[in-house]
């Protein structure tokens, strides 16, 4: 199985090292990139300086609330761009909020998941989107 890339486009620290905690769990290969702010993200993913060698995550998880440029800035962005509207994109936010919700949908988020996020549903949502085998203990 190839190394599975993901964009975890996160400014909380504590969000970053549970992610990495769970993904060190998994039972498929994973590459963790993370990025603190929207800028950040749109440079990484448009493979803009500093990121110009950066590789096309399989999967982005993307909070809402981010420094300079916010998670909806992101999305927005980046479906504009054909290689990049297919990356599928999880929101992982602590937003509830119904205009947060339809706003990433209208914007083609694959899922939205609130905050805090189990390690088990993480990585089984990662394995969604990515058309991996299901962990069965969640099915």
């Amino acid at each position: 199985m190839n190394m599975i890339q993901i964009l975890l486009v996160e400014d909380n620290p504590a969000d970053i090292y549970l992610a990495k905690e769970a993904l060190k769990e998994s039972d498929f290969p994973v590459e963790l990139h993370v990025v603190e702010d929207g800028v950040k993200a749109t440079n990484y993913l448009l493979k803009r300086a500093p990121y110009e060698s950066a590789t096309t995550p399989h999967v982005i998880l993307l909070d809402l609330k981010l420094p300079i440029k916010d998670g909806l800035e992101v999305l927005e962005e980046i479906r504009q761009y054909p290689a990049l509207k297919r990356v599928p994109v999880v929101v992982l936010t602590s937003s509830e909020h119904e205009k947060d919700i339809s706003r990433t949908f209208l914007l083609d988020a694959t899922c939205y998941i609130t905050k805090p996020i189990e390690p088990e549903q993480l990585l089984s949502t990662i394995k969604l989107v990515n058309g991996l085998p299901q962990l069965s203990q969640t099915l």
